[in-house]
């Protein structure tokens, strides 16, 4: 397969960023990013091998990583000082590997639950879906969504009540305990039967921690 270069790579005529950041501007959900050092997102295009034309290419290119909904999901891209870890660095294809690499799967965000979302690149078939490893099932779960479709929930869908078993009252001021590179840890935790967003309580713990369980889920 050929390598396509950076020039190649970053198409200045149908860049996505645009239109992906008017979807964020206009979505229901709150969001924040800081701009990708160039250097860190062209290395980032150039080790994936995606272009601008899509909006993975565009996150990856553009942003160090999106913040959204009160910081409770971090969507990976060129990797800096406010995200921890990047699009490369999670999925085994940097100087620096952050994680052990989950075959199959390119994770493209995780959240302070400790769950974790994945493009299917072989795990499940060549789906191109995103799945979400849910913490309360240790399971892997098909959204149905490819990536553009991810970034449309992402700003626009109902994200309330997708983690409604995770969230408790005011969990929006404790998001302010977490650091970057932290999740929460549930005790009880969300797989057992006693383990709720409610009742359990919560301590920060590393996001490696959290991976472990992706590693290990059945």
């Amino acid at each position: 397969m050929n390598t396509l270069t950076i020039a190649e790579l970053v198409d200045r005529e149908n860049h996505a960023w645009e239109e992906l950041k008017e979807l964020l501007d206009s979505g229901q959900n709150t969001y924040v990013y800081v701009p990708a050092k160039q250097e860190a997102g062209e290395d980032t295009l150039y080790r994936l091998q995606i272009s601008t034309k899509s909006y993975l290419g565009a996150v990856a290119y553009e942003t160090e990583g999106i913040v959204l909904d009160h910081g409770w999901i971090t969507l990976l891209g060129a990797g800096g000082d406010s995200t921890s870890g990047s699009l490369t660095s999670w999925n085994g294809v940097s100087e620096q590997p952050w994680v052990d690499v989950l075959e199959g799967m390119m994770v493209v965000a995780y959240d302070a639950a400790g769950g974790f979302f994945g493009l299917d690149t072989g795990k499940y078939g060549r789906t191109g879906h995103i799945y979400y490893f849910a913490p309360d099932t240790l399971e892997w779960e098909s959204t149905e969504l490819a990536y553009s479709g991810f970034i449309n929930w992402l700003a626009n869908g109902d994200l309330e009540q997708f983690y409604r078993t995770f969230r408790w009252k005011g969990w929006q001021e404790d998001m302010s305990q977490l650091q970057t590179g932290q999740v929460f840890a549930y005790y009880p935790p969300l797989w057992t039967q006693e383990g709720d967003g409610e009742s359990s309580s919560k301590a920060p713990i590393s996001i490696m921690e959290a991976w472990k369980f992706a590693l290990d889920g059945k």
